[in-house]
This record gives structure tokens, C-alpha cells and sequence, in this order.
């Protein structure tokens, strides 16, 4: 259905800039299905690619935006990697912060961030007379768990405070669940519940560090630069369709042609809006430094309300238009619907919007 080419995804690099990903892209193209695979691919990408805040912030968004629109699981795999190297990084964390550097100083190993809490479940740090730390207790939505090498992790710790953590994933003690996951979306990223018994873990960053950081909303609008690079996938898919037609005999009406100039505006909404975020936290301006100033949560929220508001819409239209036959007969199609429709749900919908109501209310806001 769409050109069989890995494309990138554009949010404000030159188109020849661009040119740079597709080796990468191909890699990853032929990788798809296959997560050892990607895992190694990312190992690979997390050696060179810009970490958020350094001053390539876009570029690093339109490395996640086209993986994902190769492939959404792809994208699934290569996030929380680079995500929890940034984080090391935005903590200071030294190689000693669980796993050993290269030669080079790079972090070795494949990284997961687990940080999602579940109802009767519960992580704990408690340190010992020597100040070090171990962790006691379950966490769910481990995606990958079994797979990863290390992860970044929160963990209870104090008076009712949440602290992150590194942690050897193949270390005693680590119980990975195999889940039975009856999902057709991620189907090769199953998210399942890790036990954790007297396990050796490196803080990173101090008490309730992990969540007041503004890397955490940067990170957040990370994952907004994948869904968005799932929705281009899928508006190509739709745009190659009408091509295909219009080849054979059959012109898009006007409904088709609405529906994509819809699909044009929002894509190009949420592409700029990641663009300008994008310049605001390389400039500084949203590292949440100055109390009076922008809110790096509050432009976080916003970003994600928009691209995911943008993905349900751009699926709806594309499924109305194209119709059962390539949700029943076309893999990639299928897959990457089913994919981008369970990876959006990390999405808060108006939990989320009512979290920004509040700060709107308080006068964070631009208008």
C-alpha cells in the first residue's frame, strides 16, 4: 500500500539533512518483526543519536518520528533506550549507575524506563548501613523486561516519595512475567509484571528528582514525536491508496480528497507545534528553572493532546475511506493500526486535559 522505501519523517531538518536516517531506516525496515534485532539497532543509534536539551532536540524527534513510521514497535523498542540514557545523563549518573561503560564511555547493554504503578502492586528502595539500596516488591507495565539488559526504574522510597533507579536486569532476584497478551497491536512487545527480591539498585537523582526534572516532560514529548511518526505512516498508507486508484482508472471523489486535506492540516499542526518545542528547550526556555516562566509539563501535555488527537482523528478518517479490505488483507497496514491505536493509549485523554485546565487556570498559559 505505501512505497516499500523507508521514509523519514520531517519536523524542521533540510530534506537533505534527512537523507542521513535512511540508512538507519533500512536497517530497521528489515529488522521489523524481529526484536533481538531492533534491540541491536538501538544499542547502535544510542551511541551517537543528540539526547533532548543539547541542542538537536528536533533531530532527535525526527530519528524516533521516522522509526516509528517505519514501523511502530520498532519505534516502541528505540524510545525508552534513548530515553533512559538521557535521563543517566540528565542525572549524572556514572558508569557505575547500574551497568559498565565501553571503552568510549557509552553505557553498554539495552535499556527499558519502567515508572507505570498498578493497583496492589508496590516497588521499594530501602537502603542498609552502608547507604546502599536494594528494591523489594513488584512493577507492572515492564515492557520488554525479559529482553532488556537494565532499566531505569521508579521505586518507593521515604515518606511517600517516588526515586528512580538503575537496576541489572539479570541481576538475582529479577522475576520477569510472561504475559498472555491477547493484544494484536505490539504483539512482539508485550508489557508484563517484574518481581524484584532483595535486588542491588543505583539511585538516579535524588528524592522525586525523576519527576520534577524537566527532562521528564521533554521525554514525554518524545514519545508524541513517535505517535506522530505512526500517523504520517498511516497517511501515506491512505495517500498511496488514492494514488493506486487514480493509476487504475478510479479518481478520489471529494470525500477522499477532504479527508486528506484534513489529514494535511493536522500533521502539519502537530509537526510544527514539535518543531517550536523543540527550539524552545534546545534555547532553555523550557527547563522550568524560572517559577514565573513556561511550564515544560504544561507544553508537554499540550503537545501530546494534540498529536493524539491527531492520530484517533487521521485513523478514523483513513479506516472510513479505505474500508475493511486492508485492515483484513494488507499486513503492514493492519499491524501498524492495531500498533499506533494500543500505543496511543498511554495517553491520558482528558485526565490529562484536565491537568492542563488546572495549570491554565493558574495563569500557565500563553493566551
Amino acid at each position: 500500500m505505501s512505497d516499500s522505501k523507508a521514509q523519514p519523517v520531517r519536523i524542521s531538518s533540510e530534506p537533505a539533512q534527512l537523507q542521513a536516517l535512511e540508512p538507519v531506516l533500512e536497517r530497521v525496515r528489515m529488522a521489523v518483526g524481529d526484536v533481538p534485532a531492533l534491540l541491536a539497532i538501538a544499542k547502535d543509534i544510542g551511541r551517537t543519536t543528540p539526547k533532548p536539551g543539547e541542542g538537536n532536540t528536533a533531530k532527535l524527534w525526527e530519528l524516533l518520528a521516522s522509526v516509528t513510521a517505519v514501523d511502530v514497535a520498532a519505534g516502541r523498542v528505540l524510545e525508552p533506550h534513548l530515553d533512559a540514557l538521557a535521563i543517566l545523563g540528565q542525572a549524572g549518573a556514572g558508569a557505575d549507575a547500574g551497568a559498565p561503560a565501553d571503552a568510549e564511555g557509552e553505557r553498554q547493554g539495552a535499556w527499558g524506563v519502567f515508572a507505570a504503578e498498578g493497583p496492589g502492586m508496590k516497588l521499594e528502595a530501602k537502603s542498609n548501613a552502608d547507604g546502599d539500596y536494594v528494591l523489594n516488591g513488584s512493577k507492572p507495565w515492564c515492557s520488554l523486561a525479559a529482553q532488556l539488559d537494565h532499566a531505569v526504574i521508579t521505586a518507593h522510597s521515604g515518606d511517600n516519595s517516588r526515586q528512580a533507579f538503575a537496576v541489572d536486569l539479570k541481576a538475582p532476584g529479577v522475576t520477569c512475567e510472561t504475559p498472555q497478551w491477547t493484544s494484536r497491536g505490539l504483539q512482539e512487545i508485550p508489557s508484563g509484571t517484574v518481581h524484584f527480591d532483595q535486588v542491588a539498585a543505583q539511585p538516579v537523582g535524588h528524592e522525586d528528582w525523576y519527576f520534577k526534572r524537566p527532562g521528564f516532560s521533554w521525554g514525554g514529548m518524545g514519545v508524541a514525536a513517535c505517535w506522530l511518526g505512526g500517523t504520517v505512516a498511516v497517511a501515506r498508507d491512505f495517500a498511496a491508496a488514492l494514488n493506486k486508484a487514480a493509476d487504475n482508472g478510479r479518481e478520489p471523489d471529494q470525500i477522499a480528497l477532504a479527508s486528506l486535506g484534513e489529514i494535511d492540516r493536522l500533521i502539519t499542526s502537530a509537526t510544527g507545534h514539535l518543531a517550536v518545542a523543540a527550539e524552545r528547550i534546545d534555547s532553555g526556555e523550557l527547563e522550568g528553572s524560572d517559577p514565573d516562566g513556561p511550564s515544560a509539563w504544561s507544553e508537554a501535555l499540550r503537545i501530546r493532546g494534540t498529536v493524539a488527537a491527531a492520530v484517533e482523528r487521521v485513523q478514523m478518517l483513513v479506516s472510513q475511506n479505505l474500508g475493511p479490505g486492508p485492515l483484513a488483507f494488507n499486513e503492514a497496514y493492519g499491524k501498524r493500526m492495531a500498533d499506533l491505536s494500543l500505543y496511543i493509549r498511554q495517553h491520558h485523554a482528558m485526565r490529562d486535559d484536565a491537568q492542563l485546565g488546572a495549570l491554565a487556570l493558574k495563569g500557565d498559559r500563553g493566551w
